[in-house]
Order: C-alpha cells, then sequence, then structure tokens
C-alpha cells in the first residue's frame, strides 16, 4: 500500500505471542501523512471446525474456561464453542483441525471442508481463522477428548441438539463468533 511509510516495529511482549507497537505514517485523503501508532497481537493463525451429524441432528461443542472473557465480565467465564486451534509452523489448517478434533473432542475424521476465512477482530489481532466443517459419525469415536495436558486445556465436550445451539445464540448462553458464524453457516445452508 503506498499511503503507508516508515513503520517501525517496538515489541511490548513476547510472552505467548508477540505484542507489537507499530508506528507508520499514513496517508490520508488529503494527501497528508499522519504518524500513527497502533498495538498488534500476533500469535499466529487458526482453525476452527463445526462437527455435525446429519441423522441426529446434533453438533459436538467445547465448554472451557476463558480468562480474557473473564476479564471481561466475570459472569461470563466459560465459553462454549466449536473445536479450534492454533495452527502450529509448517502444519495446513486442515490438518490442524483434524489433529484438533481427535485432541479436543475425541474424534478421528478423515477431512474437512474450509467454508470461510475471516479476521475476528481486525483492529487488534493478526490472527486469521480458517473456519470449516464435518460431518461426524459415533463409529469416528476414538477418545474422550478434553484437550491436552500438555497445553494445559481442561474441555468438556458437548453433544447437542443442532436446534438447541441455534436457541443457545438467541438466549445468549453461546457468545463465541466463531461458533454463532458457523452454527448460522450450517443453518442457512441446511447442513443439519
Amino acid at each position: 500500500m503506498k499511503q503507508i511509510k516508515n513503520i517501525t516495529h517496538n515489541v511490548l511482549s513476547k510472552a505467548w505471542a508477540t505484542l507489537y507497537r507499530i508506528d507508520y505514517d499514513y496517508q490520508f485523503k488529503n494527501g497528508e501523512y499522519k504518524r500513527l501508532k497502533r498495538e498488534c497481537y500476533n500469535r499466529g493463525n487458526g482453525a476452527a471446525v463445526l462437527l455435525y451429524n446429519t441423522k441426529k441432528r446434533t453438533v459436538i461443542l467445547t465448554k472451557q474456561f476463558r480468562m480474557p472473557i473473564f476479564e471481561n465480565d466475570r459472569s461470563e467465564g466459560m465459553s462454549i464453542e466449536v473445536c479450534a486451534g492454533a495452527i502450529d509452523k509448517n502444519e495446513s489448517p486442515k490438518w490442524t483441525i483434524i489433529r484438533e478434533i481427535e485432541e479436543e473432542v475425541g474424534f478421528k475424521i478423515d477431512d474437512a471442508t474450509c467454508v470461510m476465512e475471516a479476521y475476528m477482530s481486525p483492529g487488534a489481532l493478526t490472527e486469521k481463522l480458517y473456519l470449516f466443517t464435518a460431518e461426524y459419525s459415533e463409529d469416528m469415536k476414538v477418545n474422550d477428548g478434553g484437550g491436552l495436558a500438555s497445553e494445559d486445556e481442561e474441555i468438556e465436550v458437548l453433544e447437542i441438539s443442532f436446534n438447541k445451539a441455534i436457541e443457545m445464540i438467541k438466549t445468549k448462553a453461546i457468545i463465541d463468533a466463531k461458533t454463532i458464524m458457523l452454527l448460522q453457516y450450517a443453518q442457512i445452508n441446511i447442513l443439519v
């Protein structure tokens, strides 16, 4: 983009991911440049999947504690979400989601369909999410799921009716954006 120049990165934190303050000159429509400063959190990209069963008309969701939600509202620390995870280096989004499904919810699937890509908070995060759907059946169950102890995960696996999941959006029991997007995608496209 020709209207951006003199970009500098200042590392503010390099703990779980990298938090930068990025300073840059931005040219406005009137032709003038102005020096701007923005914080940008780079934690890599991620993948998420809505697992659904057309015969039972059910979906698999997860429930886990999320500190940022708790920090924002002490009554909302637990989050009901689709299965998701960070994309490791040299790993494709599809391979990531196949791995995460087995780790988090205990199903071994062979394929998933990427239905959209989205930036969930483009004003602050670099993360792009690859959103998938995949059909599951009981014969694909290989373990109880629950996440990896080495990643300090404690995930409750929920199998609920698709209609109940849609209702949970209305009642605000589901407030996670990627989950809402995938459930609405399934509703619009009549997957379940």
